[in-house]
């Protein structure tokens, strides 16, 4: 099991994650750094499980917290070429600029992100099906807009969320967040991550 949590001014977030029944080590890995002009979270799902899906996830990683200073589209390049002679993974990021309020997110592969306004709109980037292999690929990067107390959730299919907007609107804490989107954890199949965040 993993876990983390911080809190400051801009961005209160919370990581969690659990390898699926069957299995001792997690394939998915997530990292996230917070500095004064923004915040970046990558969550990497390596294709299948267990030891191999775990080295390919890392190598994710491994290039991010390298380039974390890099735009969105520019890392998803070097993600893909980090992956390269690997299972291959599915790589989501998201990059959120403090001064302009904005997110710049891009995915390839089965992971899902959601920001949830306090106007009670809804945001879901659809993501390019497939997975990163260091093969020549596509990317949707996409950039929105946030105000403060927006909200996010993002998770690898293990995941199985329901109704996701009454559960973000819903939900008045990340502590409360986090409680509901446990819930159905012992009922996993899958490596079970997800990273939650109140931005401010």
């Amino acid at each position: 099991m993993t876990l983390s949590n911080q809190s400051d001014k801009k961005i209160d977030i919370y990581g969690y994650q659990v390898p699926k029944k069957s299995q001792v080590i997690c394939g998915d890995r997530y990292f996230w750094i917070d500095t004064k002009d923004y915040f970046l979270c990558v969550l990497s799902d390596g294709l299948g499980s267990g030891e191999a899906a775990y080295m390919a996830s890392s190598a994710v990683i491994r290039e991010i917290e390298q380039s974390h200073d890099e735009d969105v589209q520019t890392l998803m390049e070097k993600c893909n070429k980090a992956l390269k002679s690997t299972r291959g993974a599915a790589v989501a990021i998201i990059k959120v600029y403090y001064k302009s309020r904005e997110f710049v997110y891009s995915c390839v592969g089965n992971l899902n992100f959601y920001l949830f306004y306090p106007s009670d709109k809804l945001i879901y980037p659809l993501p390019v099906m497939g997975y990163l292999s260091g093969k020549p690929q596509r990317f949707n990067t996409q950039r929105y807009s946030y105000v403060p107390n927006s909200k996010f959730l993002f998770h690898s299919d293990g995941v199985e969320p329901r109704s996701i907007k009454s559960l973000l609107r819903t939900s008045m804490s990340l502590d409360e967040l986090v409680v509901r989107v446990r819930q159905n954890e012992h009922l996993r199949t899958d490596d079970f991550t997800f990273i939650a965040g109140f931005l401010s």
